[in-house]
């Protein structure tokens, strides 16, 4: 199997394999359908993908929404474009405005144009399907379902899936990850993927709102869930393994240490479990650094995404030892951004680093406190072939 070409999909595969063996009849009809709909795709997923070095560039922020109509052809009908007015269709105008919302923090914090660093159209297709609980990016655009809409009110467990705008930036980042670190996705280097798609998806959520790191929920996909669920969220980056506990949906599974890491053969090797990990070191860092999330932990990520060191198949080691670099880099060997990630890591069993000076970080700085800018330069790293034997 080559795991440089999945489908990376909101909606892990435990939560819809847990709906067709727990739910009401018609429940599991539609994670079934959900599933086989997914197994479809990723047959589709080479040709898909292969579009990517095509597709269209601009000079500056351009986006395109698109209508499947409740099919499955892509892109489907054109219904939005850049520019232009808002639609009134709900999923249309959430999915530009995400897009947006996702071009606009790595353009204007990180400096890079568009997904792939070099302007690269933001195309969505809204109305996939029906009944198709998840969104995914298919290496060269976004799709997203409408959630359980044709299932009665009480039955209902997913909304639309452009209401949620993290989920749109994690999906969005998964073209970013494609585009330079291109982590195999496949045991610790994908749950790495995941992660990085759940730090900027959350990034995102939280500069559109304005809150800072400590007035954050932390959670991925909040609006995704129904009130019929028990539960917050898909994930928690602040508890994990605490998003869900649901008759139907099961009990949210993700670690947040190294002592619970989930060794298993689904799931790509539990990319969507053991991301808990790696997501919880953000949180820590973040919250312990205080202020804007985006700012100077999201420099320190976004650096280490896009810096050619962090190799394909990383492990979680790697990605903490590199970002505790780049921290020190960036911000002063033993400063408090330097010990914060170290701090951040160490929370979760994994050793980043060592401080001439030990303990953990000052006191976070007050919600809203400007924070010095890095230094200029640094940009991305070049452009890995995503689809490489």
């Amino acid at each position: 199997m080559c795991y440089r070409s999945p489908l990376m999909c909101i909606v892990p595969p435990h939560m819809l394999e847990a709906i067709a063996e727990r739910g009401s009849p018609q429940q599991q009809e539609i994670a079934r359908a959900c599933m086989r709909s997914s197994d479809q795709l990723r047959e589709r997923r080479g040709e898909a993908a292969q579009r990517v070095f095509g597709a269209a560039a601009a000079a500056g922020k351009e986006r395109v929404v698109y209508s499947a109509n409740n099919g499955t052809g892509l892109p489907g009908q054109r219904v939005r474009s850049e520019g232009s007015s808002p639609t009134g269709d709900a999923a249309a105008d959430e999915a530009y405005d995400g897009s947006g919302d996702t071009y606009d923090l790595f353009q204007d914090e990180y400096g890079r144009n568009s997904i792939n660093g070099s302007g690269l159209r933001l195309d969505s297709t809204v109305h996939y399907s029906r009944g198709f609980d998840n969104a995914f990016w298919d290496g060269r655009q976004m799709v997203y379902g409408d959630g359980d809409e044709d299932l009665s009110p009480d039955q209902r467990l997913f909304n639309r899936f452009t209401a949620s705008l993290d989920v749109i930036g994690h999906e969005l980042t998964h073209g970013v990850t494609q585009y330079t670190a291109n982590l195999v996705y496949q045991g610790p280097s994908g749950a790495l993927n995941e992660h990085f798609s759940d730090v900027f998806g959350s990034l995102v959520k939280q500069r559109r709102s304005g809150q800072s790191a400590p007035d954050a929920d932390w959670l991925v996909g909040a609006e995704l869930l129904t009130s019929n669920v028990n539960g917050s969220a898909i994930r928690s980056m602040k508890a994990p393994g605490t998003a869900y506990n649901d008759p139907v949906l099961g009990r949210d599974p993700q670690p947040g240490h190294m002592d619970d890491y989930v060794n298993t053969s689904q799931d790509n090797g539990g990319v969507h479990i053991n991301s808990g990990i790696p997501n919880h070191a953000f949180y820590q860092v973040a919250t312990t650094l205080g202020g804007n999330a985006w700012e100077r932990a999201g420099t320190i990520w976004y650096r280490a995404l896009t810096d050619s060191r962090l190799r394909s198949n990383a492990t979680f080691q790697a990605a903490a030892e590199l970002t505790a670099t780049i921290a020190a880099d960036l911000f002063g060997s033993g400063g408090n951004e330097h010990r914060a990630v170290i701090h951040g890591w160490d929370t979760v069993g994994i050793r980043a680093g060592e401080l001439t000076d030990p303990g953990e970080p000052d006191e976070p700085d007050e919600p809203g406190e400007p924070t010095p800018p890095p230094p200029s330069g640094g940009g991305c790293s070049p452009f890995r072939a995503f689809f490489s034997s």
